[in-house]
């Protein structure tokens, strides 16, 4: 679940030498890293793109990242109640000051919006093997190709896709071999190796 919340400006400050507008930290995401918030991440829509903010002098879109399951106690809060948690965690670890400086805020929730390695997943590439068979089918992106890309890979994907259909290619491999090193599959088994770290 992702709470966006619009405040005049950020209490972050930039300590690096990268200008940006309301001279905020030039980061896009910012993982959070404190006990007492349940809040996993946010991000700084400002940095996206000037194009995303309709103020971008005088204001900052930041998306609260929440992870959690359907049905849970977050996911049934009601947008009112989910903003009150987000802001409440704002304020706790120090992105602004006060409740009241808060302009606006919209929640959006997004169902499966993760991969699951388990269950039958060890027959991924019997079913890989099977969709490269449907001559109009291209499978791009996280959910796409159900695998933990990043969204420079999920671009990637795409623009092979893309490549395919403007040359006529029929095969299909080079967009299902981005991402495939094991280095950033986020599996079962780099889970509990992190964890023995």
């Amino acid at each position: 679940m992702t709470l966006g919340v619009l405040v005049p400006k950020l209490k972050l400050k930039n300590l690096t030498d990268i200008k940006t507008i309301q001279n905020i930290v030039p980061d896009c995401w910012v993982y959070v890293q404190d006990r007492k918030v349940k809040l996993g991440r946010f991000q700084i829509y400002n940095n996206w793109s000037p194009y995303m903010i309709k103020d971008l002098e005088h204001t900052v879109w930041v998306g609260l990242e929440y992870f959690v399951n359907e049905g849970d106690e977050y996911w049934t809060m009601t947008e009112d109640e989910f903003a009150k948690l987000g802001i409440e965690e704002m304020v706790k670890i120090g992105l602004i000051d006060s409740a009241d400086e808060v302009l606006d805020y919209h929640m959006e929730k997004v169902k499966k919006a993760y991969p699951a390695y388990f269950d039958t997943y060890d027959e991924i590439d019997t079913l890989v093997d099977y969709l490269k068979t449907i001559d109009n089918l291209y499978c791009v992106g996280r959910n796409g190709q159900h695998r933990y890309n990043n969204i420079d890979h999920s671009m990637v994907t795409s623009f092979e896709a893309v490549k395919c259909i403007v040359t006529g290619e029929k095969n299909k491999d080079k967009i299902w071999s981005v991402n495939t090193e094991q280095e950033y599959h986020e599996t079962d088994e780099v889970k509990e190796e992190a964890e023995v770290d």
